[in-house]
Parts: C-alpha cells; structure tokens; sequence
C-alpha cells in the first residue's frame, strides 16, 4: 500500500556535563582543575533519499533517538559527540509542525535539513578557572536535546502526471509508454494509489510519470477515492489530461476535471495541459472542441491497439524540456530548498554541579522548570542546590 503520510516523533541528544577535576599526582599537592568539557548531544537530521518511492517505512518505526554526549573527564579530556540519526524520507518529503507550519521541503536528491538540534555540552571546571578563582569547584551539566513531533507529507516528484475521470485509461496508458506495469482491469478506480513509471528515449534521457487515481466531481472537496492524491499534482511540469474519446462527450469531460482542478488551487489551474483522447480504436475520429491556451496539444490514441503511442512519447521529451540541474546551495551559500526553523532563545540558566550538590547560575527558573532541569542533570533526593543565593534539598 502506498504511504504518503506519516506522523513521527524525533528527539536529540542531551549534551554532556562538563567534568569537576582536580589534577591528582604524587609531586602536585595542589594540582588546578582539569576537568574537561562534555560532547555536544547528536542531531536528527532528515535525508531525501532518491531510492525511496513512500512513507510506509515509518509505519513499523515513529521513534528516533540521538546518541547523547559522552561527559568530559580529567587531564582536560573532552567527551565525544553524540551519535547524529539520519532519517531517509523520499526526495518531495514536506515537514510539518504541530502548529502546521512548515518546516523543511526536501525537493532535491540528498537535501538535509536538521529537525533537532543535540543539546549544548557542558563546560568542564578548567574552563572557569581565572586569576581570581582558581579552584573552581563546580563544572556545568549538558543541556537536553531539543524533542518534536513532525508530520511528513510526500509529494511526488515526476515531469509529467495522468489525470482523467476513473476509466479513461490512464493506467493502460502508462503501462504503453513506461516501465511500469500498473493494475489495468475494465472497471472504476482500478487505481488505488499513486504509481510512478519511467519513460526512456532512444538518446538516453528519461522521464518520469505519474499515475494517480481517478477523479470525480467534487474531489477538490473530498469526494471520491483521488482527492488525497491531487496534492501529487502539484509538482509535475505538465498535466496529461485523458479522457474516454469513445463516449463522444470529450469537450465535457475536460471540464469536469479542469473545474476541479482550478477549485484545489496550487496552482494547477494554471499548469500545462497535453491533451490525450484514448479509445479511438471505438471511435476513430473523436471531436474536441476547447480552446483554452494552457493545452499545448491534443493527441488521439488508442491503448489497445498502439495507435498514436509512439507520436505521444516523442512530443512528451518536447513538452518536458530537461530541467535545469538542481543544486543544493546557491552562490550565496544559502539552500535552495525552503527551510523554516526558528531557533529557540538562550537558555537563562544553566545548571552547575558542585562538589556539594548543584547551583543555578543565572535568572532562576519557576519551581517546574528547575524540578525538570535538577531531573535532567541527575539530582537525587537529598542533594544541596543553591539558587539565587539560597540551598535547599532537592526532594
């Protein structure tokens, strides 16, 4: 089953606490601070993997989990980074929100986009060392990762899409001019799902094309089976509307779905139409009628016997010119692809570890947030934590 949706949920990796050490050696009695800095927490990072075709992979698995930073330790060791996820989504894999706004959309090859950031390592005590405190007996405590849930839309990626009413053909024509071999039977939405197909010239070059469900009247509303899939119009470079030449009403059919197209929006009401009238084998010379300046042509074919099928998968490579090579970053150094994430503010504290407990070093946070930070960096019932220039036992 064909999967364009999926729901998961991501979480980075929590940074390492910064080491509290003191050099111990035979000659040093009084050795300083050597404590060393924790590893920054790995990222999530989504990757548009060009050998997927869904989302079905995410059905057995929601979860991802970065590796957290390793703590620092003495003589000034610093801990390793923790292990980055990468997640594979198919190239035209929209990223949403909880708050549906979006976040990435990964329309080229091996774009990647970072959708949690590992958590801020924590400094060791060498590091706060100075001419004024040179025992400094404290080190910070890494912060947590960041954690979201995503929603993944796919949109397919394909020069050129069928669209029609159910029956018109649309599988039996793709099944003639590439290399896909989808369901094709006599009878309504054969077609239960989105399939992509290949269509090769004899110089090389390739074209993708899409078959979607069929649609009826009222599908921009939700009607009938194809309604979800419209959104894999979107992105094809031309529309190859066809219509059962063999009912005579051709001209009508055409509007049908033209009135449903212009009604979903997203531009597809202004998209590049290649007319494809099917079944002239039960009626040789169908008429139609439209003059309408976004159908480019109009071709008369039959499935069943082959007629017109060579003609139609020489004009498609007129039709869809190669398109321009799709680099990842512009002159500019910025991506090409839409990324939108807004970064959160500074942390306003942070926690340090002592060697009687904890402090809180900066604007002291409200009763839960600093419950959940004492949590994260480890405190256990008992401990001494000093904020804003009082100690009090972490219960």
């Amino acid at each position: 089953m064909f999967h364009d949706r999926a729901r998961i949920r991501v979480q980075a990796g929590r940074g390492g606490d910064g080491s509290l050490h003191f050099r111990r050696e035979k000659h040093v009695p009084k050795g300083g601070p050597d404590g060393g800095d924790g590893g920054p927490g790995g990222d999530v990072v989504l990757v548009a993997d060009p050998d997927l075709r869904d989302l079905s992979s995410f059905r057995a698995r929601k979860w991802f989990k970065a590796g957290h930073g390793e703590p620092g330790r003495g003589a000034l060791k610093h801990g390793a980074t923790g292990e980055t996820v990468d997640v594979r989504v198919p190239v035209g894999t929209q990223v949403f929100d909880e708050d549906e706004q979006l976040v990435a959309d990964l329309a080229a090859p091996h774009a990647r986009v970072v959708v949690a950031r590992g958590g801020q390592a924590g400094r060791g005590n060498k590091r706060f060392a100075s001419p004024t405190r040179q025992v400094p007996r404290f080190a910070e405590t890494g912060l947590l990762g960041e954690e979201a849930t995503l929603e993944l839309r796919l949109k397919l990626l394909a020069d050129a899409a069928l669209v029609g009413l159910p029956n018109a053909g649309k599988s039996s024509l793709l099944a003639r001019i590439s290399n896909a071999r989808p369901k094709v039977a006599e009878y309504p939405f054969t077609t239960l799902a989105p399939v992509l197909g290949t269509v090769d010239a004899p110089d090389g070059r390739q074209l993708t094309v899409a078959d979607v469900p069929g649609l009826i009247e009222g599908a921009s509303e939700g009607v009938g089976l194809g309604h979800e899939f419209l959104a894999h119009l979107e992105r094809a470079r031309l529309l190859l509307h066809v219509i059962d030449a063999s009912e005579d009403d051709a001209s009508e059919r055409w509007r049908v779905i033209d009135r449903e197209l212009a009604a979903y929006g997203a531009g597809l009401e202004q998209r590049r139409q290649a007319v494809v009238l099917n079944k002239i084998d039960l009626l040789p010379d169908p008429s139609f009628d439209v003059e309408d300046d976004r159908v480019v042509r109009v071709f008369r074919v039959s499935c069943a016997t082959g007629a017109g099928i060579d003609e139609l998968k020489r004009a498609l490579f007129e039709l869809c010119p190669p398109a321009e090579p799709h680099a990842t970053v512009d002159d500019d150094g910025l991506v090409e692809f839409l990324v939108y994430r807004p970064r959160p503010s500074r942390t306003r504290f942070r926690v340090l570890r002592t060697d009687r407990g904890f402090r809180i070093a900066g604007e002291a946070p409200d009763e839960a947030e600093l419950e959940a930070a004492l949590k994260a960096a480890g405190a256990r019932k008992g401990d001494e934590v000093e904020v804003a220039g009082e100690t009090m036992e972490f219960q």
